[in-house]
């Protein structure tokens, strides 16, 4: 089940995690995405580096699909600029999560997001956990790589959109 939220927060910070107050649109293609993950207690490190392909309905696809998951959550939102600010509360199996998460977008190629989330109590032994993550545009996405193909470093192909 921690899996499954980490990849829901990572595809909310694939836009920016701003739900109700519209993010920038980014190009479409092929973005690479570098993430750094801290959970403590310990400090346990890791890191991953991916590539997913990108279209504006992709992202819509996304955006409605984190709408229907923030049921019974709480969310505030404001937007200075290029700065996307999110401060979200859930209560997920009794356990309560806070997130705070800002993300910068540097034009349509690029976004720096760092989000930080406790978990009262722990959550699979986790009290705290910080992620930041760098995306960026490479260009037009392969042939025969469709919006939604996100690929791990070590070559996976993880088709989310069925479109």
């Amino acid at each position: 089940m921690k899996k499954i939220l980490l990849l829901a927060a990572a595809l909310l910070l694939l836009i920016g995690t701003a739900i109700g107050a519209d993010p920038p649109d980014v190009k479409e293609g092929l973005w690479s995405i570098h993430t750094q993950t801290i959970d403590n207690p310990g400090s346990k490190k890791s890191e991953s580096s991916t590539t997913i392909c990108r279209s504006h309905a992709y992202d819509q696809h996304v955006q409605s699909l984190s709408k229907s998951a923030m049921k019974g959550c709480t969310l505030k939102e404001s937007s200075e600029g290029s700065k996307h600010i999110s401060e979200l509360h859930c209560v997920v199996a009794g356990t309560a999560i806070e997130t705070k998460g800002t993300s910068v977008f540097q034009g349509d190629t690029s976004t720096h997001s760092e989000t930080h989330t406790t978990y009262t109590p722990a959550f699979y032994g986790v009290t705290d956990s910080t992620m930041t993550q760098d995306q960026k545009y490479l260009g037009s996405c392969p042939a025969g790589v469709q919006p939604g193909d996100l690929t791990l470093a070590d070559g996976t192909v993880n088709h989310l959109w069925k479109h």
